[in-house]
């Protein structure tokens, strides 16, 4: 299929491997620090001094390869310094960095527009990457006459989570618009991860085709689900819109903070940005219209995905009376209906659609191997990637994914071990020790990574019956806990 896109391709930022300097023992080559708590081993670039004359030779030639294998729309992309700190901040050496960049493209392509930082004006466009939250062109003077795109960047990791900004979102792109000498370019859609939320995706793409604000109350109540005009669907979708989905606080971003996803301790954070009230009562306006419902697919997903919004809502209440529990009935009750109800209730939930199947993911990145050494490996770092993130947990729980199978092996193991050591600790009167906890802890996190369990790849149960259980098991208790 044509879509008539026009192709970015990457050009060469100055990073090296290692073993330039055996190939090239006078190369100014410089070693940066190591990238996120990893050590050495897994980070720490090495970066080409622009003044190098090998940069030029270099930088040349890899875009000649590169066009060479996919031909050009004649506009690049680098990122010279993503998450990482310059050998200097001197501003002559960040613009020599900048100005050494340019010139292998247009060594390469004289016709190159250059999408990057740091170029003749009118040459580059620059990524507003997120505007939503951390706008730059209103504290740049518009980029200072460069061309850019107004970015929707909303999700750090592919983490589970209902999130948005909605207001925030619909107003900003017109906001930039609206900005004196403004050179916005164009919209964009940035996340680190997919599948989650589409419907702040929607919202974000159909700004593309307007020439001011979206009434959001009307096209959340008529646009999303056009085959329906169901009172509690629309009434359930208003509040969603003005409570989860609308996140006005600076301090929230799109990264799961819930206590369910992360490793136990008795510092969790627990605030959340908007009210739970709110909430449960658009998951009871869902069941309400569900009858009617039931069999679309796509209610059928968002059913889940509030569902088990609300099981992770209550997971931090249970967590709260765990930690505040001064006497051994309080905290083996707490435990008790975490451990051994609500996270398998929300297991089985997850593994009845196929939006939230582990087996998906799994089968996914072993499908992309060559033999069955090669899937296996594929197989740990898939595992890996949405738990540990590293070989010591560098990147502890960044990309959490609620779903099926994960839930029950990974996360549902953790907390019963929390619980476990809480109640052992209070019953022989020793302090809970969180350094001895994150020892034991971590042995439960990389076993599930090594596991080699297979996971269905595809829906056990019918997701309707499976969230009408959960709901009148939990909507009556909710109830009680919010009065």
């Amino acid at each position: 299929l044509h879509f008539s896109a026009t192709v970015v391709l990457p050009a060469f930022s100055g990073i090296v491997p290692e073993g330039i300097t055996s190939l090239f023992p006078q190369a100014n080559v410089t070693k940066l620090n190591p990238w996120s708590h990893f050590n050495c081993t897994y980070s720490s670039a090495y970066v080409l001094d622009p003044r190098d004359p090998l940069f030029q030779r270099i930088g040349a030639l890899f875009l000649s390869q590169v066009i060479k294998e996919f031909g050009t729309d004649h506009i690049y992309n680098t990122d010279t310094f993503n998450e990482m700190v310059p050998a200097s901040s001197d501003p002559a050496y960040l613009a020599s960095i900048s100005r050494a960049v340019f010139n292998t493209m247009t060594l390469v392509d004289p016709q190159v527009k250059a999408l990057l930082h740091g170029v003749p004006l009118g040459r580059m466009i620059v990524l507003d990457l997120f505007a939503e939250s951390m706008p730059v062109y209103s504290s740049t003077n518009s980029f200072y006459g460069q061309p850019f795109i107004w970015c929707m960047l909303h999700n750090f990791g592919g983490s589970s989570g209902l999130f948005g900004t909605v207001e925030s979102i619909n107003s900003g792109p017109f906001n930039a618009i609206c900005f004196p000498n403004s050179t916005l370019v164009g919209l964009g859609l940035t996340p680190e991860g997919i599948e989650q939320n589409p419907v702040i995706y929607e919202l974000m793409s159909e700004l593309a085709w307007r020439k001011e604000p979206i009434n959001l109350s009307k096209w959340v109540s008529h646009d999303l689900y056009v085959c329906c005009m169901d009172e509690n669907l629309t009434a359930a979708w208003q509040l969603l819109f003005h409570s989860v989905y609308n996140c006005t606080l600076p301090q929230y971003k799109n990264h799961n903070r819930s206590a369910l996803v992360h490793r136990p301790s008795l510092r969790m954070q627990t605030d959340i940005w908007y009210k739970p009230t709110d909430f449960y009562k658009a998951w009871e306006l869902l069941f309400e219209a569900a009858p009617g419902l039931a069999t679309l697919q796509t209610f059928r997903c968002d059913l889940v995905d509030v569902t088990r919004q609300a099981l992770q809502l209550l997971t931090t209440e249970f967590y709260e009376e765990i930690r505040n529990a001064q006497k051994l009935r309080d905290l083996l009750t707490a435990g008790g209906v975490l451990v051994y109800d609500l996270l398998p209730e929300l297991d089985r939930l997850l593994s009845s659609n196929e939006h939230f199947l582990l087996g998906v993911w799994h089968e996914q990145a072993q499908s992309q191997s060559v033999d069955e050494h090669e899937a296996q490996l594929y197989d740990i770092n898939a595992r890996n990637q949405i738990t540990l993130w590293g070989p010591d947990g560098e990147i502890l729980d960044y990309a959490s994914k609620e779903w099926g199978g994960l839930v029950e092996d990974y996360y549902l193991q953790r907390w019963g071990l929390f619980v476990k050591t809480l109640v052992e600790c209070l019953d022989r009167g020793r302090p809970f020790k969180q350094d001895v906890f994150n020892q034991a802890v971590f042995q439960v996190e990389k076993g599930f990574v090594y596991n080699q369990r297979k996971y269905p790849s595809k829906p056990l149960g019918d997701t309707y019956e499976v969230a009408r259980r959960i709901f009148l098991k939990y909507f009556p208790y909710t109830l009680k806990r919010l009065q």
